[in-house]
């Protein structure tokens, strides 16, 4: 697989490499004929991650009788009416990466913050609501377009790098990036539905899983600690917490129950632009870096059931685990207080 320049992936890239500022020693590359996209670590730490990650549980999966996604047929594109204003990558059709720099915010930045989140987390919250047996990851998107379009807002995902849809729809071993499509979901499914709205030139950014019907116990725990994940994370989040904290407690976590923590998709800075500083890793790091009052990030742990080696479609965007196992994920916009962290979506 052949070497990048330090690089990260946001959880809104698909396969394009984002330049981080911050200086990663952790390197990821993607290779286009294998479809994986890969982490390069020392010989030595590589061995050691492999070994405690992302083999654990894997043989399990590999005769599920759940049967592996497959692509569907995806719809033509939604308009957006011409008054609602966009974000600036949408013209450009290529995705500006990392924001060098935080996303630190005045007291008219906050409160545009804190609407651009509620109506993430109402949308949200509607989405989930219409996760039944037999409906349309499309007809999702469809809903989740017409209710941001309606209060005003644009669909941030939509025209993102070329991204076709306005939200993301991962089912089962989808880890992220999910194009929604015209498979219908089937009873014991589980859904990650990422939400990512831009209302008076602000982001905000949620997901959530939510069951399809009668999932079984393994899904429902998985689901349940995922959420525990980022609970706890933004519970320790403070000015002058070291950044690095939130990977620790999240893996921390997700050990004791052995699920893998996805390690090449991470949270971000989010405000004005969509992805900022400061990359945020789910997984233990020595990387610099402390939260700064009135800064606003995400945190959006994904954790597997088994393999956390994450495997690229050919549409460029969906990705999903190597073994097929469950993956599932939360997502918060949070906004660093004197005394803590402020949850911007939540309803």
């Amino acid at each position: 697989m052949r070497a990048v320049q330090p690089t990260i992936l946001s959880t809104f890239v698909g396969n394009r490499l984002l330049q981080s500022a911050q200086p990663l020693h952790q390197l990821f590359s993607y290779n286009p004929g294998s479809k994986h996209v890969s982490m390069q670590l020392s010989k030595r730490f590589s061995g050691l991650t492999n070994l405690l990650f992302n083999g654990r549980n894997a043989d399990k999966f590999l005769n599920t009788k759940r049967k592996r996604l497959r692509p569907g047929k995806i719809s033509p594109h939604r308009p957006v009416p011409d008054h609602i204003p966009m974000p600036p990558y949408v013209k450009s059709k290529k995705p500006p990466g990392i924001a060098s720099g935080p996303e630190v915010h005045d007291e008219k930045g906050i409160e545009c913050m804190r609407a651009s989140g509620k109506l993430a987390a109402h949308v949200l919250e509607f989405a989930g609501t219409l996760v039944k047996p037999g409906i349309k990851t499309d007809e999702i998107d469809q809903a989740v377009h017409q209710m941001i379009i309606d209060n005003g807002a644009y669909p941030s995902p939509l025209g993102y790098g070329g991204f076709p849809k306005s939200v993301c729809t991962s089912v089962n071993e989808c880890i992220c990036h999910g194009i929604p499509d015209s498979r219908a979901l089937e009873d014991g499914d589980i859904i990650n539905i990422d939400v990512t709205v831009y209302l008076n030139g602000y982001h905000g950014d949620t997901s959530a899983t939510f069951f399809c019907g009668d999932v079984d116990d393994e899904g429902r725990k998985l689901v349940q600690v995922t959420k525990e994940c980022l609970d706890k994370a933004i519970s320790i989040c403070a000015p002058g917490v070291e950044l690095k904290k939130i990977g620790k407690t999240i893996q921390e976590h997700a050990d004791k129950y052995r699920y893998g923590v996805v390690r090449q998709f991470v949270g971000h800075g989010v405000g004005r632009v969509f992805h900022a500083d400061p990359v945020v890793l789910h997984f233990r790091n020595n990387e610099s870096g402390r939260m700064v009052v009135n800064q606003t990030f995400t945190i959006e742990p994904m954790l597997t059931l088994g393999s956390c080696n994450p495997v690229m479609w050919d549409d460029n965007w969906t990705v999903v685990t190597e073994d097929g196992s469950l993956s599932a994920q939360f997502e918060h916009t949070i906004l660093i207080t004197e005394d803590g962290a402020e949850i911007l979506t939540r309803c």
